[in-house]
């Protein structure tokens, strides 16, 4: 009772404090809310798969399938919108990012936040604390390293402008200089044809590209970085909307939403051993 009273009381917070700001959170199309996203959507994020004649390739996000596809419906909900009034637009990944106007509302496609971009873009607040992990061939010399020091010697690749790839810069810091692909679906191929020895991703996507792309693979994630790392929602810079997301997301996680969520999509996604 306690639970859903104090729940209740951020609902009613939240929608008190979206009527004040009403003026700051407006859509840039009247009454539909504009989603980005990469395009092919891959899962976990993504699921559903894509229906013959549509622009999206493995999943179409307006399904509501899949951790992120739930994630944008449940905040479009929170914020007055059907699923009927949320349009999805294709957005390359490092374009959701950069600099400029933007053609959609939010952008939710595994965007770590950083101080770099936030300069550029505003985040929303955190929708999925996540780890960086690592997936390897099974039987290769590199399945057998424990440590992050071991893994230096190694070929490692990692999707261009992603924090895999900082991560590989700033804290792996490879002998061989780490392959970069515009594309994960490119950097996995290379990591079935042995052209890179690992493949750096978050952890969830690691476990998707193990279970589903790439056969006899392994997945090892790394210590958290200090302060960790969290995905966020992305919006043009100073974008009054993100307010009235936040509060979306902050109710959604007093009531248990955004919990559920994650136990459906991402509950697999766990338990990867820790490189030393």
């Amino acid at each position: 009772m306690r639970k859903g009273i104090a729940g209740l009381a951020v609902l009613l917070a939240f929608v008190a404090a979206s009527n004040a700001a009403a003026a700051s959170c407006q859509t840039i199309s009247t009454g539909t809310l504009t989603i980005g996203t990469d395009n092919p959507a891959y899962g976990p994020w993504y699921g559903g798969g894509s229906p013959s004649g549509s622009k999206w390739k493995v999943n179409d996000p307006s399904t509501g399938k899949g951790y992120e596809s739930a994630v944008a419906y449940a905040v479009a909900n929170a914020l007055g919108f059907n699923s009927a009034h949320v349009q999805w637009t294709y957005v390359p990944f490092n374009r959701s990012f950069a600099p400029g106007r933007k053609s959609f509302d939010f952008d939710i496609n595994q965007i770590s936040y950083t101080p770099a971009r936030a300069k550029v873009v505003t985040f929303s607040d955190s929708y999925y604390d996540v780890n960086q992990a690592i997936v390897v061939l099974a039987g290769t010399k590199i399945a057998s390293v424990s440590t992050v020091a071991g893994l230096r010697g190694f070929k490692l690749g990692a999707q261009l402008g992603t924090t895999s790839y900082a991560y590989i810069k700033g804290h792996i810091k490879p002998s061989t200089q780490p392959a970069v692909y515009q594309q994960n679906a490119a950097a996995v191929q290379a990591l079935k044809n042995k052209q890179i020895d690992g493949l750096v991703v978050d952890l969830p996507t690691a476990f998707y590209v193990s279970a589903v792309q790439v056969s006899h693979a392994k997945v090892r994630q790394f210590p958290s970085v200090p302060g960790g790392e969290h995905f966020g929602l992305v919006f043009a810079k100073d974008n009054g909307l993100v307010t009235c997301v936040n509060g979306a997301l902050t109710a959604l996680k007093a009531n248990g939403t955004l919990a559920r969520i994650r136990q459906t999509w991402l509950a697999k996604a766990t338990g990867a051993p820790v490189l030393k």
